[in-house]
This record gives C-alpha cells, sequence and structure tokens, in this order.
C-alpha cells in the first residue's frame, strides 16, 4: 500500500499576486490556498465570485479546497454591536464556500492585527532576505512613533531605555520604515491604517483581557460551529502571529494549553486547528512533533515553516524550512503517522520562505516569494518521502 503523503500547496493572493499560478504549478504544488482578498471584512462573500476564482484556478491545472482566509471582523472578537449581523454574514459565506467545493476555511482571533515582524527583509549571511522580529524594534516603534498610552508598563526598563535610544538613532527613513512594516500586518493596512488609526483601534479593545477575548472566541465557534458542521466544512484556527500580547492587546491561540481548552469549550468535529509550526514554534515550551500526536484528530491544514530564536526571547527570524529551532524532521514524521492512522491526506503548505535568487530584484508579497517557497517545498518534499520510504522498510 502506497503511504499517505501532505497534500502539497501554496498560497496565492489572487489575480495581482505577482506569482503566477504557472510558477505555483511548476515548483510541484497541486493546489492553492487563497481568499477574495478585494471583499472587506465581515462582508459576505457570493457564491459567484468564489465560483469564479475557483475557475480560475482550475483553469491552471491546480486545485482550490482550501480558504486562506475568511476573516473574522473585530466586532465580532469584541462583541459588538454588529456580532449578530456579522455571525449571519459569515455562516452564509460558509455555505457559499462550501457550496463551491472548499473544504476547509482558515481564520485567526488575533485582535487588530494578522501578524507583526519588525523586519520585512532582514539580510541573511548568505545574501537572502527574511522575515524578522525583534522587541526593541517594537518598544521603539509603540513607545514613540505609536505613543500608546500606558505603552512603559508592558516593557522592562532596560528595554525601554534600549528602545528610546535605538529610536532617535533612527532618521526619518528608518522610523518611517518601521512604521510601515508594522502596519503591514493589520487588515486594510495598504488602503488605509495609520499609526492613530492603529492607537485608536487598540482603545477599541479596552477592558477587553484574555480571559474576555477567550469568551468571545467560544460564542463565535458557537454560533457558526453547528453551520460548519451540516455543511462538511472544518474551520481551522491560525496561532496567534507572534504566540504573545503585543502592543496591550491580549493574545489567546499561543500555546497547546489555549488550544486544549478551546477544543473542549466547542468539541463541535467542524472546530479544527491550522497547525503552523512558525508561529507556535516561536515559544520554546510548545512541544511541535507532541502537539502533533495530541491534536492531531484537530488538525485540518498544516503551515510548515521554522524560526530562529536568535538564542533567546528577543528576537527571532526565519529560518530556511528544515532549520531553525523547530525540529521538521520530528514534525513531518509525527504527521505522517497521523495521515498513516487517519486515511486522510492533510493539506499542507510550505510557509514564508527566504527571497533570493532571482527574487532578490523582484517585487513580492513578504515571505511570498516563489523561490523561497519552492525551495522549502522541495525540501519538505523530499524529507517527508524519505520517512515514508523508511517506514515501510521496517
Amino acid at each position: 500500500m502506497l503511504p499517505v503523503l501532505m497534500t502539497q500547496m501554496m498560497r496565492w493572493f489572487g489575480p495581482r499576486d505577482p506569482v503566477s499560478l504557472a510558477g505555483i504549478r511548476q515548483a510541484g504544488a497541486t493546489g492553492v490556498v487563497t481568499a477574495l482578498h478585494d471583499i472587506p471584512n465581515g462582508a459576505v462573500w457570493p457564491r459567484a465570485a468564489i465560483a469564479e476564482r475557483r475557475a480560475v484556478i482550475e483553469a491552471a491545472g491546480l486545485d482550490w479546497t482550501v480558504v486562506e482566509s475568511l476573516p473574522v471582523h473585530d466586532d465580532i472578537k469584541t462583541r459588538g454591536p454588529r456580532w449578530g449581523a456579522l455571525i449571519d454574514a459569515y455562516r452564509i459565506s460558509l455555505t457559499n464556500l462550501a457550496a463551491e467545493g472548499i473544504r476547509a476555511v482558515t481564520y485567526n482571533f488575533m485582535p487588530l492585527l494578522d501578524w507583526t515582524r519588525t523586519d520585512l527583509g532582514w539580510t541573511l549571511p548568505d545574501g537572502a532576505r527574511a522575515l524578522r522580529f525583534e522587541w526593541e524594534a517594537v518598544a521603539a516603534y509603540d513607545l514613540h512613533i505609536l505613543r500608546r498610552p500606558g505603552a512603559a508598563d508592558d516593557y522592562a526598563p532596560d528595554l525601554i531605555d534600549a528602545a528610546t535610544a535605538r529610536f532617535h538613532a533612527m532618521d526619518d527613513d528608518g522610523r518611517t520604515r518601521l512604521e510601515a512594516t508594522i502596519l503591514a500586518g493589520l487588515p486594510g493596512a495598504e488602503e488605509s491604517f495609520t499609526s492613530a488609526g492603529f492607537r485608536d483601534a487598540i482603545a477599541g479593545y479596552a477592558g477587553i483581557d484574555a480571559e474576555m477575548l477567550r469568551a468571545h472566541h467560544t460564542a463565535f465557534l458557537a454560533a457558526v460551529c453547528p453551520h460548519a458542521d451540516e455543511l462538511g466544512l472544518r474551520l481551522v484556527v491560525h496561532p496567534d502571529d507572534p504566540p504573545f500580547p503585543i502592543f496591550g492587546l491580549p493574545r489567546v491561540v499561543s500555546t497547546e494549553a489555549d488550544l486544549t481548552a478551546l477544543f473542549a469549550r466547542v468539541p463541535n468535529p467542524s472546530n479544527g486547528l491550522c497547525f503552523c509550526t512558525g508561529s507556535l514554534g516561536v515559544r520554546a515550551d510548545n512541544d511541535l512533533p507532541g502537539m502533533v500526536a495530541r491534536l492531531g484528530e484537530r488538525i485540518g491544514f498544516l503551515h510548515l515553516r521554522s524560526v530562529d530564536r536568535e538564542g533567546g526571547d528577543t528576537a527571532f527570524h526565519e529560518a530556511p524550512h528544515l532549520d531553525g529551532d523547530a525540529d521538521m524532521t520530528a514534525v513531518v514524521a509525527a504527521v505522517h503517522r497521523l495521515s498513516a492512522a487517519s486515511g486522510r491526506s492533510i493539506p499542507m503548505r510550505p510557509d514564508h520562505g527566504h527571497q533570493m535568487m532571482d527574487d532578490l530584484t523582484r517585487t513580492t508579497n513578504p515571505g511570498y516569494s516563489l523561490i523561497g517557497r519552492m525551495r522549502g517545498l522541495a525540501e519538505l518534499r523530499g524529507l517527508e518521502r524519505g520517512i515514508a520510504h523508511a517506514a515501510t522498510m521496517r
């Protein structure tokens, strides 16, 4: 019997993505994960628009069964006055997606931010560029550009001193670049977000601590999971990126304990996990292979990447897919055991690749140039096939 292997995909940002569907297919992927990025958060995804996107993808010889992502509006996360209408819209979008063959829908429950980095083109020793996060840069932005009320209470005195010195050493271009990099992680940032707008949005979360955000997450899932169960859809939550509180905003999907509690509170079959080894791997206390084994039945989608914690907890950057602090061999072996035991092929994509070689001269979405992700996909494919072959020889 042939071993069950992961379904190899790549993320595609739609027709305006500088990476073509032909390039993704040539890289060896059989499908893409994508979203209707032009539709505002909270609005219904029309079935006709979904069908049009699916037709484009299939015409290129690829499949589309995983959405990344169907955003959860912040009025759902804060349990604001539009909560009911937004829940209804989310359910309708799920209905339309299921009707067009989508089987998994990715989302996150991070307040305001989709992700946070402080450098989108950090140069590595080999000349390639990677995404990087550094607490000192975050503090410099938070204290001196964002000027968030109460920000100084969130940082140790020595970090405040270092961040202040760093800010004053920056020229105007450096400050503008840091601000733009931080704001890049906000939905709609390309069109509208400023630091003043971000500061006002943070104020909308006043009084919402981790316990309350968990309650709101539970309420969201309790409202949409029964519908997703009926549709045969799996909602897969993406872990917090990075997996700790930032800018005074709580994070509640950062650890194995967070996830175990979430699945216990909402045990519906549709309540699933997008297992991101990069986001979860930023925390040394997350045992990635063990989490695959213990949470395996909930995993509906895989993001495979590794980070280098740079020797501590002050900074990290995106490492090559098989290097860094994630034991990717152990992770993929655990995934292979899960697939073999359950008889299912789990969709995966090589997350964030380095900008390298000819892509260094091209404009790309941060972390999503083609060549670096093709390298990651090739490495992960070879690793999995080697593991599968070794399993058949026992």
